[in-house]
């Protein structure tokens, strides 16, 4: 007999397929190989099956619009007619208008894209000026809901709330809330549509409540919920990734009918959260990890919920904490994963199955779910109490970790007259990222290799004749400081994961970053070491090839530590540190063996930092001291370089000048060079590389456009502490544009020296 009536839901859903259906699909449309019609069959097929699943695990709604072809934000800015006007009068009106906001034409560069949050996802950042003017563009929005509708009576879908919306954008030459009464009517008439469609709930996501709002934008929620309050279906104010109870009197205030908090990254704010809601609210309580793979213990969670189910009854939902976009799809294809680690671990399907098990014990006892219980004692015992997890070696490593010198030999001036005299490189020295790219070629050899049909000779002969072809390209179009282009390497978290004790590794565990770009991040079940070299035979052959320089390429401890699904059994900050002593090791072994200029990517420094200033400092310390931990051991005359991309920086500066690297390379392109100002306001000491073109594209720039970024950089950075160097890595690119984008770079420079000569 029923006991009580909690419902459970999710706030979303990955949309990239179990088998990455979605980037296939999209990458396929993209080269002309199938037809806009066949694109959108196939995302209707993976809505379908989504919503099939969680209508399976007995979720009381199946969300919809959550799905995108690209990006929320993206859609977003399209469903409220906010398109830049560079591309087009009116918003977009087919698949290639819509994509080319994203990845850019012939004509214009694309739309910015950075960091979802604290989160390696990517989004598509809103341009917005006093032109702007919303409209609705609804068609594709409710299209999605008839969709879920045909499947279910029961439909929730999700919107991006109206002031996130606007804070997340770009305004250039106004005030962004002067947007908010224009946007905010839109947003009513899109709810009156919703309603006619008789959903009863729509869940409204304001994740900038996890940030530290001032007065201005607090109210600008007040604001633009006034204009909710007609026809519409019952609003779920959306939060995660923090604590928002510091914002309860703001958010009690506003028409809406319940809130969902998260309890992961914040389950303190459960108690007052249930003593601040209206008596009509509902109250969702995100119990599940959205963001991480481990096994929930569900006893714990149970436990957690059981004070509060009598007090509110039906009023208490159940959910994941945020949108199971940040997770791999499922655990069903993991046939090669070891049993025991697979036994602590919960993909998004799992995660699904979870939500069932909870919401059937709240509403109808821990006696229906005995099997299901135990079986997660079992998994949850065997994680606690392996002796895989931790190694006596590692931890007294750590132990002695206050005896190593954290700061490198000499001050940056000293050090870099020393690199100079080394390195003999000619003003504005060019060089890219470290990747190229992954051919058809490559990708098939190193899959044929792990199926085990070519030896590992075999292998590793044809990974060095890439490696002989990237080192020749680059010899070829004059470029400064050679990289030997990674044809070897998987993905650069991955590749270095799979060298090192305490990770494991999935076979289907994708993740989006963004558009078809997947990540597969690997997981780190206990402590990390190096056991042998990772990069230095590689790099030796790639240096042999040539007289110039040819960097050694390692993957920093933070973005090792944000890129991978990270152990919850200890802090952070000591995984970091455990990946700081392996990486340290390695960049030993590579100077030892010559090479002289090792790139420590840290391309998630600025990913990592939370979201909360007051939690800013902690973190800070320890992610520059794991940076420094593991460059320190560096020789003076070793030069040092790291790489940071789509992030805004000026709020961090100090602590990225007390990393220390002798040259830091970021991405600026998009940004017009933007980014580079605060590193000339604060008079960035170290020497560094604004990227002149952005690698997400496909769209080849011209010497007069990067001419033009390096101009303006030159007025921001003295000239002796500037190189140059496209955005990013060039893995995703093919070599006909890379070789014509890059040529077009050395003679950028070659440009500018005669200029300054």
């Amino acid at each position: 007999m029923t006991k009580n009536t909690i419902k459970a839901h999710i706030l979303g859903y990955p949309r990239v397929g179990a088998k990455r259906e979605l980037k296939f699909a999209l990458e396929s449309f993209w080269r002309g190989e199938s037809s806009a019609e066949t694109l959108q069959a196939s995302a209707q097929a993976l809505r379908e099956n989504h919503w099939k699943k969680q209508q399976a695990a007995g979720l009381a709604f199946v969300t919809a619009n959550d799905f995108s072809l690209y990006d929320h934000v993206l859609d977003c800015c399209v469903l409220f007619g906010a398109t830049p006007k560079r591309f087009c009068e009116k918003a977009a009106a087919n698949e290639l208008e819509y994509f080319a906001l994203a990845r850019g034409n012939a004509a214009q560069p694309a739309m910015e894209m950075t960091k979802w949050f604290d989160t390696n996802y990517h989004y598509i950042v809103p341009e917005l000026n006093e032109n702007t003017q919303f409209t609705i563009n609804a068609h594709d929005y409710l299209r999605q809901i008839d969709e879920a509708q045909k499947l279910s009576k029961n439909v929730k879908p999700v919107l991006l709330g109206p002031v996130s919306f606007l804070y997340l954008s770009k305004a250039h030459g106004i005030n962004k809330l002067d947007l908010l009464d224009n946007l905010s009517r839109q947003y009513a008439v899109l709810l009156q549509e919703i309603h006619a469609k008789k959903i009863e709930w729509l869940q409204i996501d304001e994740p900038v409540f996890a940030l530290d709002l001032d007065d201005t934008w607090l109210k600008a929620f007040e604001r633009a919920y006034a204009y909710l309050r007609g026809t519409r279906p019952k609003l779920l104010l959306t939060t995660y990734f923090a604590n928002v109870s510091r914002y309860q009197a703001y958010i009690t205030r506003l028409p809406v009918d319940g809130i969902h908090i998260d309890l992961v990254r914040a389950p303190e704010q459960l108690g007052p959260w249930v003593n601040a809601i209206p008596s009509h609210w509902v109250l969702s309580v995100g119990v599940i990890d959205g963001r991480n793979i481990w096994r929930n213990d569900l006893d714990k969670t149970l436990a957690l919920l059981e004070p509060w189910v009598k007090r509110l009854g039906e009023r208490l939902w159940i959910a994941p904490s945020c949108s199971l976009l940040h997770t791999p799809v499922t655990l069903a294809h993991e046939n090669m994963l070891d049993a025991e680690i697979k036994s602590w671990l919960a993909f998004a399907d799992e995660k699904l199955d979870e939500l069932r098990i909870i919401g059937l014990a709240l509403n109808h006892g821990v006696e229906s779910v005995t099997n299901e219980l135990a079986i997660s004692r079992i998994a949850i015992a065997s994680r606690n109490n392996s002796n895989r997890v931790h190694n006596p070696l590692v931890e007294a490593r750590m132990s002695r970790l206050n005896t190593l010198n954290e700061n490198r030999g000499s001050e940056f001036s000293v050090r870099q007259q020393t690199q100079r005299k080394r390195l003999n490189l000619p003003l504005l020295p060019t060089t890219t990222i470290g990747s190229f790219p992954q051919t058809p070629d490559i990708r098939a050899t190193r899959a044929a290799y792990k199926k085990g049909e070519i030896s590992q000779h075999k292998y590793h002969a044809d990974m060095e004749s890439h490696i002989a072809y990237a080192i020749s390209e680059q010899e070829s179009l004059g470029l400064d400081v050679l990289v030997h282009g990674e044809a070897e390497r998987n993905d650069m978290v991955e590749y270095f994961g799979e060298q090192l004790a305490g990770y494991a590794f999935t076979q289907n565990g994708w993740v989006q970053s963004y558009g078809s770009r997947c990540v597969k991040p690997p997981v780190i079940y206990g402590d990390v070491h190096r056991p042998l070299p990772m990069t230095v035979a590689t790099a030796s052959f790639a240096q042999s090839l040539s007289t110039k320089p040819v960097k050694g390429m390692l993957t920093g401890p933070v973005t090792m530590l944000q890129w991978s699904f990270v152990r919850n059994d200890q802090p952070r900050e000591t995984t970091a540190l455990q990946l700081a002593l392996a990486i340290r090791d390695e960049v030993d072994d590579l100077q030892q063996a010559g090479i002289a200029i090792i790139q420590i990517d840290e391309p998630a420094f600025r990913e990592g930092l939370p979201l909360q200033k007051a939690a800013w400092a902690h973190y800070l310390a320890w992610a520059v001291r794991a940076f420094k931990l593991s460059a320190s051991v560096a020789n003076n005359d070793t030069q040092i370089h790291t790489h940071m991309c789509y992030s805004e920086f000026n709020d961090i500066l100090p602590a990225i000048a007390a990393m220390d690297a002798d040259v830091i390379t970021i991405e600026t392109s998009r940004s017009a060079m933007e980014l580079l100002d605060g590193f000339g306001e604060f008079a960035y000491p170290n020497e560094i590389g604004p990227g002149v073109y952005d690698i997400h594209s496909p769209r080849v720039p011209s010497v007069e456009a990067m001419e033009k970024l390096m101009k303006r950089a030159i007025e921001v950075i003295p000239v002796e502490r500037l190189w140059i160097n496209p955005d990013c890595g060039l893995k995703t690119r093919g070599w006909s544009e890379t070789r014509q984008a890059l040529m077009n770079m050395v003679e950028v420079a070659k440009k500018l020296r005669l200029l300054l000569s």
